[in-house]
């Protein structure tokens, strides 16, 4: 069974472009965009790692984070969050909400790849 992927991520460009060069690994990809349909997909689905933008609509991506993290059915999934905020404070808040990883945008694919193969090792 192919390991899976939810993308929550706004900028379908973006959705795109991961979707299509985690798929060239053989990774089964789901895309949401917006925060709300993401975490009920998440829940719905319990993927086996999330890729979790932080700006966007409906719920952000520390909230979606912190929900999930902090609830036991979930708390395993690895989350790796990215956004274009790349202060100290985000990446700090990122930790605290219980992310495992924290990429900032405009990130290298294999820097991607390499976070989301080290995290499904655990």
């Amino acid at each position: 069974m192919a390991t899976r992927i939810l993308v929550i991520e706004d900028e379908i460009w973006m959705a795109t472009l991961i979707k299509k060069r985690l798929e060239n690994a053989n990774y089964e990809v789901q895309v949401e965009n917006d925060g709300q349909t993401g975490l009920d997909t998440a829940r719905q689905t319990s993927p086996d790692l999330i890729l979790l933008d932080v700006m966007l609509p409906k719920l952000d991506g520390y909230k979606i984070c912190r929900l999930l993290k902090f609830d036991d059915k979930y708390k395993t999934i690895p989350i790796i969050m990215f956004t274009a905020l790349d202060q100290e404070g985000d990446i700090a808040t990122a930790k605290s909400v219980g992310a495992d990883g924290y990429l900032t945008k405009p990130f290298e694919s294999q820097d991607l790849m390499k976070k989301i193969e080290e995290l499904l090792k655990k």
